[in-house]
């Protein structure tokens, strides 16, 4: 898909360019939203690519935000149609996983589907699109006093959907995914030796087939990449976005100051954890003590 073609670029670009022309003209939100008899809560969301804003009101808000060279506008405003349309479309934007995904979850998948590199940290467990149906419904019924039944089979879901697409970007090569693990996930046996075996089995086999790119963080190694149990961190053509999970919560970030740091501190620390071949044999060691707990 061309990028000029992609909704997730084409929203991107359309918000980032309200959003500096509203900077540029000394204008709140509010302001916005009061001189387009908009909700103050419509333009937070227009600006944080919670929704796409329609060609019909791109056109007199950019004429407030005094934008206007023509090539511009025409350019904004087929952005703007392209992104509402293949919005629609997608899975993860259908009634019942909107209902139970967050809005920086269904961001992150958007994302995932554009990304030209894909930087991955967990100190807790394996990441999302990792994680085996087994080891990824053992995950979630640790969750069952906070979320409700329907919830977990939705997300567990929406990581298959997740792993599927973006495996299958990396496989062609449309992607690459780099995961960086703490030592602690290569060790704790979330769902039991047999399910969590087969977890490390499978990111041998992913390694193996240079689906992914995988490091340890040794427990030896005294460096923290970041306070946050976990984020992704997304190349695209237009820049960088953050993903962190921390618990129950996630936020989307897209401050260049902020995925900056987390783009310099986790290429420091990559270059400092063990490297392929080493954190391969340690999942092997892993994998031959979990058969014998078999």
């Amino acid at each position: 898909m061309p990028e000029g073609d992609s909704p997730t670029v084409a929203r991107r670009r359309v918000r980032l360019a309200i959003r500096e022309a509203r900077e540029h003209a000394d204008l709140t939100q509010l302001q916005v939203a009061e001189e387009m008899e908009w909700s103050l809560s419509k333009v937070i969301r227009i600006e944080n690519g919670d929704v796409s804003i329609s060609p019909n009101d791109l056109r007199p808000l950019l004429t407030f935000l005094r934008i206007r060279d023509k090539e511009t506008i025409a350019n904004l405003v087929a952005d703007a149609r392209i992104a509402r349309k293949r919005q629609r479309q997608a899975w993860y934007q259908t009634p019942e996983f909107r209902e139970n995904l967050t809005d920086a979850t269904r961001k992150l998948i958007e994302y995932e589907n554009e990304a030209a590199q894909m930087r991955s940290y967990s100190v807790y467990f394996v990441p999302g699109p990792l994680q085996t149906p087994q080891y990824a419904v053992a995950l979630m019924t640790r969750y069952e006093d906070e979320l409700t039944e329907d919830q977990r089979q939705r997300r567990i879901a929406a990581r298959q959907l997740r792993r599927d697409a973006l495996l299958g970007r990396a496989s062609a090569g449309e992607v690459r995914i780099l995961v960086m693990l703490d030592e602690s996930v290569l060790r704790r046996t979330i769902g039991g030796p047999a399910v969590f075996a087969d977890q490390l089995r499978e990111l041998r086999q992913l390694a193996a087939d240079n689906v992914i790119t995988i490091r340890m963080v040794p427990f030896t190694l005294d460096a923290a990449v970041t306070n946050n149990a976990m984020f992704d961190l997304l190349t695209l053509g237009e820049g960088e976005v953050l993903y962190r999970e921390t618990g129950l919560g996630d936020e989307m970030n897209e401050d260049r100051e902020t995925t900056g740091k987390h783009r310099a501190r986790f290429d420091k620390i990559w270059d400092e954890a063990a490297d392929e071949a080493a954190t391969l044999a340690f999942i092997d060691d892993q994998i031959r003590k979990l058969e014998k707990l078999q």
